[in-house]
């Protein structure tokens, strides 16, 4: 059965489009999530809200995709973060106990609820929960995203939080593969998993992505004063600075219940990540 997907613009796929049956419509109209979702097995929900419009639109979102999907009987793998997990400072399974300290958190946390909750228990779901994240589709998307970008383009660029704190990053297709690995078995519905990176200081991601261009330019890292001053002017920028408890007391993803339930971590190493990541963003001139 090929892939299908849903987005709001087709002409955005480029010559992957293919390769796929292509929707267009609106994710927040469960109509369209619906008539995409029609013929599939399962259901990845990727889409993702802007920080500055989280707290008005995370939920609805939400709501839109999984009354398609109840409506329907589909398995549905809600692609989320850690945020709910709060200011644990560690390794935190499955089952450690959710106590978000910021509005974001608290709202990923509702959101989880909203997918378990019996409104919806005509779906069957899985929440994949990702730490930071990069890789040659990551985009500006990710914490890393502008400093990658910046340096695959040798250009000054920055680094969020501070570059000497030890904090981890899943490569996007070890992610992927994981993630898919999970969702073909049957029995791994109805629960939470994490999908666990490997852990790096910010200081040695630039130094294998300088290494990759072969050239070294300036990496500003940033901390709350200078995010609230590009808030000014950016509106996502001023949403991180709740979030950079992260940037300081990491939260670290553990592997125990995948290792146990599903297999071996999928863990490429750094030099060949980035490495790969830098050359995907140098092909495409972003």
């Amino acid at each position: 059965m090929p892939t299908a997907v849903l987005v709001r613009s087709a002409h955005k796929l480029g010559a992957v489009a293919n390769q796929l049956t292509v929707f267009e419509g609106d994710a927040f109209n469960s109509a369209d999530v619906r008539k995409a979702a029609q013929d599939v097995d399962i259901v990845f929900q990727c889409a993702a809200v802007p920080y500055n419009e989280m707290e008005k639109k995370q939920l609805p979102l939400g709501e839109s995709v999984m009354g398609a999907v109840a409506s329907l009987r589909k398995k549905i793998v809600f692609i989320d973060g850690i945020y709910p997990y709060g200011d644990v400072n560690g390794v935190v399974e499955e089952t450690t106990p959710k106590r978000p300290n910021t509005r974001k958190g608290k709202i990923k946390l509702a959101l989880a609820k909203l997918i378990f909750s019996d409104a919806y228990k005509d779906a069957k779901p899985i929440i994949a929960r990702l730490s930071d994240y990069y890789g040659p589709t990551a985009g500006v998307s990710s914490y890393l995203g502008s400093t990658l970008i910046g340096i695959a383009n040798e250009k000054p660029t920055v680094f969020i939080g501070n570059l000497h704190t030890p904090r981890e990053y899943v490569y996007l297709p070890d992610a992927a593969q994981m993630v898919v690995e999970i969702a073909l078995r049957d029995e791994s519905y109805r629960q939470e998993w994490n999908i666990p990176g490997q852990v790096i200081t910010g200081k040695d991601i630039v130094r294998i992505a300088r290494s990759a261009v072969g050239k070294r330019r300036m990496v500003l890292p940033l901390g709350s004063f200078s995010l609230r001053m590009l808030g000014l002017v950016n509106p996502v920028m001023g949403e991180i600075v709740e979030m950079l408890y992260l940037t300081k007391r990491p939260v670290i993803i553990s592997g125990t219940k995948y290792q146990s339930e599903i297999g071996d971590i999928i863990r490429t190493p750094f030099e060949t990540g980035i490495r790969d990541t830098i050359a995907a963003i140098r092909n495409k001139n972003l």
